[in-house]
């Protein structure tokens, strides 16, 4: 065992300072703002001073919370390990065996009834915190996992909760609670991470927005069932954490078996921006971000569903290039006895009624002009209609002897079945070996119900999620370059498991622009605009039935990682030119907006929204006034543009789009630029005309030299 007792890591203006001196699991003495550089006697002051109070008719050793809380030392909220070793053992008691740091990652081991657990705690240089925990069974008989969660503490001064739900086409709207004694959990049992998931768990102080109070959050990296929680007990103490949740007997471990957590991720700031740029940079820094400019998307299920006629596809193909498109995505219907959604998920082979050539007439087509072309596919799905069901219905997820309620007409695929996975491999393997595939969208349209393993009569979630995170990690391996987007009934699968292998996510199935507003905005806490996919959707939103104008439509989708799924080859000559001009603008200002820091106004009602992307190095930014409904009063005001250096002069330019003129503003009709500096335009802002519903102005800020 390490002499260490306390230890401090800082970064990004941020300081962790951990209890290590044992013999308990360590424990967390500050999360949040950077205390400078301690000298080990500081920190052991540190740690007298934030002792715990010892309260009438409480525990004579009265103990802070431990990073996985323990029943045994006095926690009476959620235990960090729920488990037994047939019903006996259910208590553990950790004792540390060995501490090691280097540089800001912390490895701690310690051991308890035949169970020894290693805790890995690391800060970032975003700034971020990241924990896992791998227990390892050392015990000679089975040892059952029910649970295991990491916490983080927050302080008393954290009386606030703000989490999201959402469901298909509505994902990720906010709702605040006050935080208060008790649990506030958020369990998620749909096999997936769920179009009602919370994406972030925040606590912060009274009132906390985009620009102000002090915040801490909490996001699991998992792509199957978890949990997100937050607690506090009568001692004061509040945790909030998370981490996977078991389906009964899904963590059985043998003799030396290991399960291991996912990482725990949990950020600090000073209003919700200053969090979300730390997963932003973090996310930005990691070796497999994607390097290369984003291609402008064309994707063609809105512009034709399932009616996949060659010259059609062909003439789309010709208006995407038209428009400057870079890539070319068929979406679902290529494959055998594939008219519908009713059949052929399972048959990955190119339907040869559609495709007597295969799709290679397609694909030297859409090559032929430039284009990337990419491929829709769902490889955890298959319909009971189908040649593979038929063969393989055991390879089904499913429950004992009867079969799960269908969704969308399809079921499960077990890939934990070992030649279900090798049959999907090959599939995707020798379509991607056959056609020039650069980029694959792949789906996940159903919740799992009964997620079981027809073979072993076991559940199967935890298989089925580590099975997918093989699957595309193997594709990755053998096609260096491929893309790979996580779709999932649009934006049902976000999370920073999925994304430590894929590209981007398809942020929902909604492409009506005001519907967007709010997810594109509230996803935008997690990810990064350049993977967010966000598209311009025809006139009519087909999931709303709303009309909206090209410009409003085209705004909200250059904040992300921008494309089309609009039938364009029947468009107007004109709405062609005004989208080309679009698909010009945002690849002028794409650097920008895949590289700065997203801002967004506190000055935000249910009314109107105002956000933006500023340079990292303050010398540019772009930001989207958007009127999203009639507003109470005949204008909003100035607006303010936050995130701007305070001591440089900026130009601000108009760019117009239609609707009401406002008379009356000097600098809108009079040559449409006006030049302030920085801490003006934050503090005092700009008037902006009165706006129709349903649109937005963009303004262009240049740093003048």
């Amino acid at each position: 065992m390490s002499n260490i007792e306390v230890l401090q890591l800082r970064a990004a203006g941020v300081s962790l300072v951990l209890d290590c001196s044992g013999p308990a699991l360590p424990s967390v003495l500050h999360w949040g703002a950077d205390l400078g550089d301690l000298t080990g006697q500081a920190l052991l002051e540190l740690r007298r001073g934030a002792g715990a109070v010892q309260a009438g008719n409480g525990l004579d050793d009265n103990r802070p919370v431990a990073i996985v809380p323990e029943y045994s030392s006095g926690w009476f909220g959620l235990p960090g390990l729920s488990g037994h070793r047939d019903g006996q053992d259910f208590s553990a008691s950790f004792r540390l065996t060995s501490v090691a740091q280097t540089g800001n990652t912390v490895r701690v081991t310690a051991e308890d009834a035949g169970l020894s657990i290693q805790l890995t705690i690391e800060l970032t240089d975003s700034g971020l915190v990241r924990a896992k925990a791998d227990l390892t069974n050392t015990g000679e008989t089975p040892y059952t996992v029910d649970g295991l969660v990491l916490a983080l503490p927050v302080p008393t001064e954290a009386t606030e909760l703000l989490d999201m739900t959402g469901r298909h086409i509505g994902e990720r709207h906010p709702q605040r609670h006050a935080f208060t004694q008790g649990a506030h959990i958020r369990d998620n049992r749909r096999g997936r991470t769920g179009a009602d998931a919370t994406l972030l768990l925040f606590a912060g102080t009274p009132g906390f927005d985009f620009g102000t109070g002090e915040i801490w959050s909490v996001h699991t990296a998992w792509s199957g069932n978890h949990r997100s929680y937050a607690e506090r007990g009568m001692s004061g103490y509040g945790v909030i954490g998370g981490g996977e949740l078991l389906l009964p007997g899904e963590g059985r471990l043998e003799q030396q078996g290991t399960y291991s957590t996912p990482w725990i991720y949990g950020s600090y700031g000073v209003g919700l921006d200053q969090l979300s740029a730390r997963f932003h940079s973090y996310l930005r820094a990691r070796p497999n971000h994607p390097q290369s400019a984003r291609p402008v998307v064309l994707n063609t299920w809105e512009a034709v569903y399932f009616n996949l006629d060659l010259d059609k596809l062909k003439a789309l193909a010709d208006a995407a290039a038209e428009v400057g498109a870079e890539r070319f995505v068929l979406d679902d219907g290529w494959f055998r006895g594939r008219r519908d959604d009713r059949a052929g998920l399972g048959d990955w082979y190119v339907d040869e009624e559609i495709w007597p050539k295969g799709l290679h007439p397609l694909v030297d087509h859409v090559k032929a002009h430039g284009l990337q072309f990419g491929l829709w596919v769902e490889p955890e799905m298959v319909n009971p209609d189908s040649d593979l069901a038929r063969e393989h219905p055991d390879w089904i997820l499913a429950a004992g002897n009867r079969m799960p309620p269908t969704a969308r007409h399809q079921q499960g695929l077990n890939l934990g079945v070992p030649a279900a996975y090798d049959y999907i491999l090959e599939r995707l393997d020798a379509l991607l070996n056959e056609y020039d595939i650069s980029y694959l969208k792949w789906d996940h349209n159903r919740d799992f119900v009964d997620g079981g393993n027809q073979v072993t009569g076991t559940a199967g979630i935890h298989e089925q999620t580590l099975a997918v995170y093989r699957l595309i990690d193997e594709l990755k391996r053998r096609h260096p370059g491929l893309e790979i987007e996580s779709c999932s009934s649009g934006g049902a699968r976000v999370d920073l498991g999925i994304l430590e292998r894929t590209d981007r996510v398809w942020g929902s199935d909604s492409n009506d622009a005001l519907e967007r507003q709010k997810i594109q905005r509230y996803t935008q806490l997690l990810l990064p605009p350049e993977l967010i996919g966000c598209h311009v959707g025809p006139p009519r939103a087909h999931t709303t039935g709303r009309t909206q104008t090209l410009s409003f439509r085209a705004i909200t989708a250059l904040f992300g990682h921008f494309g089309i799924e609009w039938d364009i080859a029947s468009a107007s000559a004109e709405e062609r030119q005004e989208l080309a001009g679009w698909v010009a603008l945002h690849k002028k200002l794409r650097p920008l907006l895949h590289t700065g820091r997203v801002v967004r106004s506190d000055h935000g009602t249910d009314d109107f929204h105002l956000h933006g992307v500023v340079a990292q190095d303050g010398s540019a930014a772009v930001y989207a006034a958007v009127q999203l409904a009639q507003s109470v009063t005949s204008a909003v005001g100035r607006v303010r543009l936050p995130g701007l250096d305070p001591n440089r002069t900026y130009r601000v330019s108009k760019t117009p789009t239609p609707g009401p003129e406002s008379r009356g503003i000097a600098w809108w009709t009079d040559g449409g630029q006006v030049e302030m500096n920085g801490a003006a335009l934050a503090a005092v802002g700009v008037q902006i005309p009165v706006q129709w519903p349903e649109s937005a102005i963009l303004l262009e800020v240049t740093a003048i030299e």
